[in-house]
């Protein structure tokens, strides 16, 4: 009998028993064993911690398939040989998890403050740039590289116009000397050309449906980056019916009757600042995005209830199709002036058509007259026909007999056009318009990127019932 160590049979058999060779054989590879599982377990704790480190390198199923296969086939290794083969391994699998040759073509998006490195870095002005309608305005971009050695040929700007959500209409788009104008943008919209890294345009004679979010984009081959402006109008709102009569209008019906007087329909902030300036009207109406909104100054019983606090009042999204409410609507400063025909007799509305145009003018329309109250500070108390058969009449300076104590234009109705007898307003055109807008040079003066004060004048109308 021979006597057993502890190093050959281990601690499972007395010390006095017999060790044959089968029984030293079985002992080995119980320590084998359990020798594996602590490799398994420490390659474990590995890889968490290079998962922890290098997230972006290691496929998340990737150490199953490693462990399996190095218990499988190189369990006798040291635990430092098997760990470093584990490392090896793993990162030769996480080359496959990398773009391949196909995706090189797609092009990177980098964000500005997100990844700086290699990337074309956009920057656009913060907040708003105001301008008016019949304006010149810059919207500003500029871009850089990062190293700064690309060639300025394979640099592409482009300008959109967010129109809704994710929808977007072409304005300008340049690549090296190549440039070209979409829409009603042409003829209207240049680079300003300002230096390197200049991606700026020059928007002329600026336009109602030029109100809102335009988007710059800079291409570099693969990268590219965005930036945004807010093109903002100096305006006011005012709310509009038809002859038929209040909540006759449908969001499509809003739209247009919004056209037809000059004006569109008022976003969400632009009536939230008319209600700033004092805009208190008891009637919903439609707004750009969709919504049915109303602004209350004043609360008042039949506007809501009297304890409910002021504000502009929200129904939400409506059925644009189905229902129909009123609408409010915006305007600019005119390219042209507002002025009341002085008369001996007053006339209908087909005499005052007439009479307008002896003049060499037109009948004025309601957003015409909003906007020369606004600008021209046009004063009258004396009601007079407009474009769409009402009869109205702007107050700046109120006092006695003029309608009210508060500023504002006067709606009268739609009184009978053939019967009853008013004064007019005319509208007549700049003389150095032409029929395609305002003659403008190619260069302008261009000197606005910062929102300008509000006319301290609030922006009162006659409220509702």
């Amino acid at each position: 009998m021979c006597a057993a160590s502890s190093e050959d049979c281990g601690t499972h058999k007395p010390r006095w028993f017999p060790c044959s060779a089968r029984d030293q054989r079985w002992d080995r590879e119980q320590r084998e064993r359990e020798g594996g599982r602590g490799v398994r377990a420490a390659a474990e704790q590995r890889l968490a911690r290079l998962r922890s480190k290098t997230p972006h390198l290691l496929h998340p199923d990737i150490h199953p398939v490693v462990i399996a296969m190095f218990l499988k086939r190189l369990r006798p290794l040291a635990f430092r040989k098997m760990s470093f083969l584990v490392f090896i391994l793993t990162s030769a699998l996480s080359v496959t998890c990398l773009p391949s040759d196909t995706d090189k073509g797609r092009r990177k998006v980098v964000h500005v403050l997100e990844d700086d490195t290699g990337a074309v870095i956009v920057q656009t002005a913060p907040g708003k740039v105001v301008t008016h309608r019949g304006g010149s305005i810059t919207l500003p971009c500029r871009y850089h590289h990062e190293p700064e050695n690309t060639d300025p040929a394979r640099i592409r700007i482009k300008w959109t116009k967010v129109t809704d959500a994710l929808q977007f209409e072409d304005v300008f788009v340049a690549l090296g000397r190549e440039q070209r104008v979409f829409g009603s943008y042409k003829g209207r919209v240049f680079l300003e050309q300002a230096g390197p890294g200049d991606a700026s345009v020059i928007i002329q004679n600026v336009t109602l449906e030029d109100y809102g979010r335009f988007e710059c984009e800079v291409t570099n081959d693969m990268e590219d980056d965005t930036g945004f402006v807010n093109l903002d109008l100096e305006g006011v709102v005012f709310p509009y019916y038809p002859r038929e009569g209040r909540y006759k209008l449908n969001y499509h019906q809003g739209e247009d009757a919004c056209k037809q007087q000059d004006a569109i329909l008022a976003s969400h902030s632009q009536l939230h600042k008319a209600w700033l300036e004092g805009l208190d009207w008891c009637n919903a109406g439609w707004l750009e995005d969709g919504s049915v909104q109303y602004p209350i100054s004043h609360p008042r019983d039949q506007c809501g209830r009297k304890d409910t606090p002021a504000g502009v009042r929200n129904y939400g999204y409506r059925h644009k199709e189905d229902e129909r409410y009123d609408a409010f609507c915006f305007t600019s400063k005119l390219n042209g002036k507002v002025y009341f025909l002085k008369r001996f007799k007053k006339v209908n509305y087909a005499e005052a058509v007439k009479a307008c145009i002896r003049e060499g003018s037109a009948v004025a329309k309601v957003g015409q007259l909003y906007a020369a109250w606004k600008f021209q500070l046009l004063d009258r108390c004396e009601a007079g026909w407009l474009e769409d058969g009402s009869i109205r009449y702007p107050i700046v300076n109120p006092r006695s007999r003029c309608g009210g104590s508060q500023p504002g234009v006067r709606h009268l109705g739609f009184p009978d056009k053939k019967f009853r007898l008013y004064g007019v307003f005319c509208f007549q055109k700049n003389k150095d318009e032409t029929a395609g807008g305002t003659v403008m040079t190619k260069s302008p003066t261009v000197s606005l990127t910062k929102k300008k004060s509000s006319s301290s004048m609030a922006t009162k109308a006659t409220r509702g019932n």
